[in-house]
C-alpha cells in the first residue's frame, strides 16, 4: 500500500479525528468486555441471572464488582450480558436496515423514471410515519395471530428476533436517500458507460460496478444508525415492550430500576452511562469515517 493509495489517505483523515479514535477504542474495549461475560461468570462464580433474595441490593465488592439488584442478580454480568444484547441488537439491525435502503435507494436512482417515483414516495410514506408511536403498535402486536411455529413463539430469544425485524423495516429510508443520491451521481461517470459499451445489462452494472463504490457511504450510514437502534431498543425495553426478562438488556435494566431510584439509584446510573456512552461513542465514529471516506477531503 502507497502512501498516497485510498486507504493510506482515509487512514490519514481518520487520525486527526481524536474523539473518532477515542470512541472507537472504546467501543472495542466494551466489546472485547462483553464478549468475556462467560469468563467473568467463571471468574466470580455466580451467574448472570442466579437469583439470591438473601444477597439484594448488597454494595460493590469483590464478590459482585457493581453490586446486586433487587432480586440479588450480580449487577456487573448483568451489564456485560446486557451489552451484548443490545450492542447485536443495534449492529443486526442495522446491517438489515442498510442492505433493504441500499437495494431501494439503489434501483430508485439507476434506473429513476417511474420506479424512482415509486420507491421515493415509498420511502417518503415511511419517513412520514410517527415512528415511536408505530414500533410500539408492531411490537404488541400477538405473534400466535401471525400463524408463527409455536417453538418460535415461546423462544426466548422471539422478542430479540422482533426488535431487529422491526427495527429494520423502519429504520432503511435514510440509507435509501443516501445511496440514491450517491448513485444519481455515479451512473452518469464514465466506468458505467464503458460497462455498457460491452454489453453489461442493468443488474451487473448496478451490483457489480456502483454497489461497490457505495460501500463508504453505506459503512457511515450504518455506524450513524447503531446508535439510534441501540437508543430505540432501549426506549422499547424500558417500556416493557422490547427484549424481555429474564434476557437482560441495558433498556429493561433501567425498567426494573425505575422503582429503585432513591434506594438504589446506580442500578439505573450504569446502564443509562452505558447507554449514553455507546451511542455518543457510534455518532463520533461515524462523523470521523465520514471525513475520512470521502474523496474530496483535504489530507
Amino acid at each position: 500500500m502507497t502512501s498516497n493509495s485510498p486507504l493510506s489517505l482515509a487512514a490519514r483523515r481518520f487520525r486527526r479525528h481524536k474523539l473518532a479514535i477515542f470512541s472507537a477504542g472504546l467501543l472495542l474495549l466494551m466489546i472485547v468486555l462483553v464478549m468475556a461475560a462467560p469468563l467473568f461468570e467463571a471468574l466470580l462464580g455466580v451467574g448472570a441471572n442466579d437469583v439470591n433474595l438473601m444477597s439484594r441490593l448488597l454494595p460493590p465488592s469483590l464478590a459482585h464488582p457493581l453490586g446486586t439488584d433487587e432480586l440479588g442478580r450480580d449487577v456487573f454480568l448483568r451489564l456485560l450480558y446486557g451489552g451484548r444484547i443490545s450492542l447485536f441488537t443495534g449492529l443486526t439491525a442495522a446491517v438489515f436496515a442498510a442492505s433493504i435502503g441500499t437495494v431501494v435507494g439503489l434501483f430508485a436512482g439507476f434506473l429513476g423514471g417511474r420506479v424512482d417515483a415509486a420507491l421515493m414516495r415509498l420511502t417518503d410514506s415511511v419517513i412520514a410515519l410517527p415512528l415511536l408511536p408505530l414500533l410500539i403498535v408492531l411490537v404488541a402486536i400477538d405473534l400466535n395471530k401471525l400463524g408463527l411455529p409455536q417453538s418460535i413463539v415461546e423462544s426466548e430469544d422471539v422478542s430479540f428476533y422482533r426488535i431487529v425485524f422491526i427495527v429494520a423495516i423502519t429504520g432503511w429510508t435514510t440509507v435509501a436517500r443516501l445511496v440514491r443520491g450517491a448513485t444519481l451521481s455515479l451512473k452518469e461517470q464514465e466506468f458505467v458507460m464503458a460497462a455498457r459499451g460491452v454489453g453489461a445489462g442493468n443488474m451487473r452494472i448496478m451490483f457489480r460496478h456502483i454497489l461497490p463504490n457505495l460501500l463508504s457511504v453505506i459503512i457511515v450510514a450504518v455506524t450513524l444508525s447503531i446508535g439510534t437502534v441501540i437508543l430505540l431498543e432501549s426506549v422499547l425495553s424500558f417500556l416493557g415492550l422490547g427484549i424481555q426478562p429474564p434476557m437482560a438488556s441495558w433498556g429493561n435494566m433501567l425498567t426494573n430500576a425505575q422503582q429503585l431510584i432513591w434506594e438504589a439509584p446506580m442500578l439505573a446510573v450504569y446502564p443509562g452511562l452505558l447507554i449514553f456512552v455507546t451511542v455518543i461513542s457510534f455518532n463520533f465514529l461515524g462523523d470521523g469515517l465520514q471525513d475520512a471516506l470521502d474523496p474530496k477531503a483535504e489530507y
